[in-house]
């Protein structure tokens, strides 16, 4: 698209919080759909397959074959049921039957402090984001294995007193347990730890969790056996004071890509950050330090080996020594940036709205095709479009194309007759399965019929209904600095569909990189990104879709001469539809301050009638972002369309103005995710 287009202690309370009143949530926090659909009203046992998230199973050490028990997968096989109280999830969770237990309200522990003492093969899952367990938690006691904890907020327990040395009000407490697998969850605000991996608890892995507001975050070991093997990677730990993790006499402890944040300018100062003591081996890599005191430290008798960590604005001890461990002796993983771990935890961990789906969606996927795709001819094809051309046309079920990791330099093209595909990279990163091509608006075709035009630019376009892409990169390198003789526009992925599902991609260009459409301006199209990344810097999430761009990450980039200028939305949205919605995501980049806008309005090819629609929520805003947002384009005045604000932070962020408008409380009731995606709640599948 052109850019001239004609076109206490908490901060410290002074009295307790009430057991049972919510905390507000960050702005890097999540927006759920409510409940599963058709979820009971009370505990029932489910007869369908099992969803997506009850089949999931852990990495790191959770996933090693070890003491009778091979990985963690909680209670797939077992029945799945839904809970709303607390008597039902006792009941469930203390069962000796494995069991998938969703939780689908907020439950309030009674007494206060009550910790359910959770049995063998269990799943305990949120319901979206309304799963929630107030002033309680769970206890895993000897010998309980295979138990899986996810998606669920556990919270505020807090009995008052900060350093609380009687009231042991655990959110996840485990004493001898082993395989246990605690991934995104929000834990906060609890009377003494957030959680406690006590007395030869082994073969743990805690992922994509926030643990926050608490005096102790994560304590590990208290026992003279050194036999724990434990991997922490992608936690966000904020605002805690002690045990970020404390580490005791840990046989084996793999820390990696965790975000640790002591908030400056609060009544909670953070005493020291990951500590290795006793006997402790501790690999430390890739992990994010702002402000802490003390970040790292260890005993004379304990090690630690970092790699590639960063420290910005800490003081005090920062150790390291001895002889550790490979962790890939035990099992595979695959290292984000250091420098994106800030910007990816907060837009990625805690409960996720889309981890919980329907069994229908399953039993899709159960009986989904799947075609492999290896550039080394080790798959059934060698290039993507080969395997979207093996799709039978008018596909009544779903189509998944594995893609090996690799470079694949090419066009792919999903057409509107081959519905229900996925394309889902292979690899343990986004990164690792990457398609890439360089065509721009102004690049001549082959045959000699004239340009590309910008649509046509796309590396990636996808017609087709119910479409999905995970765990990729789609890009589009064109080169500007070579080609300023030519229009420049290069999209990466381009959609014209409705039910677009993007969850775990990245999205990389420079003008025009995201370019949401429908099939025509009378058809409804709707995309949903979760997860990701969108890269570009100018107007570079562009289109007339209804389009959700949610729990990301949009990364601003310089230009191709270095210049720091250019637009992060040009919605084309026709009148009575919903635009771009960004929300729960962070906006920042290697740019100069106040440099980028918002967004401005494209009517696309001059056509008064459209009402471009972009609102920007609860997002982390760089300073990066004008302190007016919003602008103008081809004459069209932005204060004539919808564009607005609502509950932002970050240095980008601003109050209320003619220039910078905001929802109220009222208007943002109906300008939720669930508003943009209607009676559509998207499912991996």
């Amino acid at each position: 698209m052109s850019e001239t287009r004609s076109k206490a202690r908490h901060r410290r309370r002074k009295t307790a919080l009430a057991v049972g009143v919510p905390l507000a949530l960050s702005a890097a926090g999540v927006m759920g759909y409510g409940a599963l659909p058709g979820a009971q009203t009370r505990a029932a046992a489910a007869t369908t397959a099992a969803p997506v998230w009850a089949t999931a199973t852990a990495d790191g050490f959770a996933s090693v074959n070890a003491l009778g028990q091979n990985g963690t997968y909680g209670g797939r096989g077992g029945q799945i049921v839904t809970v709303k109280t607390l008597a039902d999830l006792e009941k469930y969770a203390t069962a000796s039957e494995p069991y998938v237990i969703v939780v689908a309200a907020t439950i309030t522990m009674d007494p206060v402090g009550k910790e359910i003492k959770v049995q063998s093969n269990k799943t305990i899952v949120g319901s979206g984001t309304s799963g929630q367990i107030v002033g309680g938690g769970f206890f895993l006691g000897t010998g309980v294995h295979n138990v899986i904890i996810r998606n669920l907020t556990i919270r505020d327990a807090y009995q008052g007193v900060w350093n609380d040395k009687e009231h042991d009000f655990d959110a996840i407490q485990m004493d001898g347990a082993h395989h246990v697998w605690i991934d995104h969850n929000d834990l906060r605000h609890m009377a003494d730890g957030l959680i406690d991996v006590r007395k030869d608890s082994t073969y743990v892995t805690v992922s994509w969790n926030k643990l926050s507001q608490d005096n102790k975050a994560f304590g590990i070991g208290w026992t003279e056996n050194v036999v724990t093997d434990i991997t922490i990677h992608h936690n966000w730990i904020r605002e805690t004071e002690q045990r970020n993790p404390s580490t005791d006499n840990a046989a084996h402890a793999h820390l990696y890509n965790n975000f640790l944040e002591d908030v400056a300018g609060t009544d909670i100062n953070s005493s020291y950050g990951n500590y290795s003591r006793g006997a402790t081996r501790m690999v430390l890599e890739n992990s994010y330090f702002q402000g802490f005191k003390n970040p790292v430290i260890k005993d004379s008798t304990a090690s630690i080996v970092q790699k590639g960590n960063t420290f910005v604005g800490t003081s005090g001890r920062n150790e390291s020594g001895g002889t550790a461990f490979d962790p890939t002796t035990y099992y595979a993983y695959t290292l984000d940036k250091t420098a994106d771990v800030p910007a990816l935890l907060k837009s990625g961990v805690g409960p996720r709205s889309s981890i919980g789906t329907t069994a229908t969606a399953s039993t899709k996927a159960a009986a989904a095709t799947t075609l492999t795709v290896a550039k080394d001819a080790s798959g059934q094809y060698s290039t993507v479009q080969a395997a979207v051309n093996a799709v039978p046309a008018n596909n009544a079920s779903r189509v998944v194309i594995s893609v090996k990791p690799g470079t694949y330099r090419e066009l792919v093209k999903v057409p509107s007759n081959k519905p229900h595909v996925t394309i889902q990279g292979s690899g343990g990163s986004r990164s690792d399965t990457v398609i890439v091509y360089n065509n721009a608006s102004g690049t001549p075709k082959p045959d000699g019929s004239g340009t590309y035009g910008t649509g046509g630019s796309a590396t990636v376009a996808v017609e087709a209904d119910d479409f999905q892409a995970r765990n990729l990169t789609i890009s589009n390198d064109f080169d500007e600095a070579s080609h300023q003789d030519i229009a420049n526009q290069a999209v990466a992925l381009r959609t014209a569909a409705d039910k677009v599902f993007l969850d775990g991609v990245i999205v990389s260009g420079d003008q025009d990189t995201l370019l949401v459409d429908t099939a025509a301006k009378e058809k409804l199209g709707r995309v949903y990104m979760t997860n990701s990344y969108v890269i570009g810097n100018v107007d570079f999430i562009f289109g007339r879709a209804t389009a959700v761009i949610d729990k990301s990450v949009i990364t601003l980039k310089k230009r191709w001469n270095g210049t720091s200028a250019g637009y992060v939305t040009a919605p084309s949205t026709a009148a009575g539809r919903k635009g771009i919605l960004i929300a729960n995501s962070t906006v920042n980049g290697d740019v100069s301050s106040a440099s980028f806008y918002l967004g401005r309005p494209w009517h696309a090819g001059g056509d008064a009638s459209l009402d471009p629609q972009t609102t920007v929520r609860n997002t982390s805003l760089s300073a990066a972002i004008k302190s007016t947002p919003w602008t103008d384009m081809s004459g069209f005045s932005w204060k004539d369309d919808r564009f607005a604000e609502y509950k932002n932070t970050g240095a980008g962020s601003g109050a209320a103005s003619s220039s910078r408008p905001q929802l109220t409380d009222a208007q943002a009731a109906g300008q939720e995710v669930a508003d943009w995606l209607g009676d559509w709640t998207p499912s991996p599948s």
